[in-house]
């Protein structure tokens, strides 16, 4: 079940709440309410092979929330991980399964939860990584004040092998790699593919920011080798806005998983301040 947990000082948490997320498939997604609520929303969405519990994301929900922000952060439904278990990815079938489209629709699921159940009067988004390209899909979305990229990708079509490689995986059905972390072997099905063939207008990065009608603010690490800081620079010129780089640290701002430490890194909190500084100025 559900766990709700109760902190009379700061907050109400309600933690590993289940949602329908693509193909009817149950996820789970943790809200937070200061008690100084401002009555505004941030919704956070991780990255590839990540998860909403992943080294600092608590730290980074508890830096918004003490200054007045609702938050809430989900897990893709295909993430790997289920309801039970998901911190790891015991479910390899539904990582097999996933695609962009799949992440986009879960980001509008969850989306219409958060504006059904608190009716915020604006929200946010901030995505990392594969996260911060899904978000950046919402530039037209009318019912979204604005949207934060972390290191976000700027395109979905070269994340797909080409030429003899693609040929590869379209005859095996199945491509794998590697879990640094779990050091799984974490497979994809040719059907990701297809499914971007087939939905590719929806999830073209660079028309939609381009097209934006949104403000959006892009953040890179200057020492990103996941993603290069050359897909920032991409982004902040299709959007004709000015690049946030950050001096010095990596593509997840020097966190880490597990993190142990209660403070942020000095890295990912000067990107929560800029989120601040951005979200405060379209608040109004």
């Amino acid at each position: 079940m559900p766990k709700i947990v109760f902190l009379t000082q700061m907050k109400l948490e309600l933690k590993n709440q289940h949602y329908q997320g693509s193909s009817n498939r149950t996820s789970l997604y943790d809200v937070s309410i200061p008690e100084n609520y401002n009555g505004n929303f941030i919704i956070f969405c991780h990255g590839y092979m990540g998860f909403k519990d992943w080294g600092c994301w608590n730290l980074v929900a508890d830096f918004f929330t003490k200054v007045g922000y609702g938050f809430c952060k989900y897990n893709v439904s295909h993430n790997g991980g289920t309801i039970h278990q998901a911190i790891d990815f015991p479910d390899l079938e539904a990582f097999a399964a996933n695609s962009y489209s799949k992440e986009l629709y879960d980001s509008e699921a969850i989306i219409g939860k958060i504006q059904a159940n608190y009716k915020p009067n604006k929200i946010f988004l901030i995505g990392h990584s594969r996260g911060g390209g899904i978000m950046l899909l919402h530039c037209k979305n009318q019912s979204i004040s604005g949207i934060i990229s972390w290191a976000g990708i700027s395109s979905i079509a070269s994340r797909f092998p080409i030429g003899e490689e693609l040929e590869t995986w379209k005859k095996d059905g199945v491509r794998f790699g590697v879990n640094m972390r779990t050091k799984q072997k974490m497979p994809h099905n040719y059907s990701q593919y297809l499914d971007f063939l087939e939905y590719q207008d929806k999830l073209s990065i660079e028309t939609i920011v381009k097209n934006r009608t949104l403000p959006v603010l892009i953040i890179h690490g200057e020492e990103d080798t996941a993603v290069s800081i050359q897909e920032g620079m991409l982004l902040a010129a299709w959007s004709k806005t000015t690049l946030v780089t950050i001096p010095q640290t990596n593509h997840t701002f020097d966190a880490a998983h597990p993190w142990d430490s209660a403070t942020l890194p000095d890295a990912l909190q000067r990107v929560c301040k800029e989120t601040l500084t951005f979200i405060q100025h379209h608040e109004q």
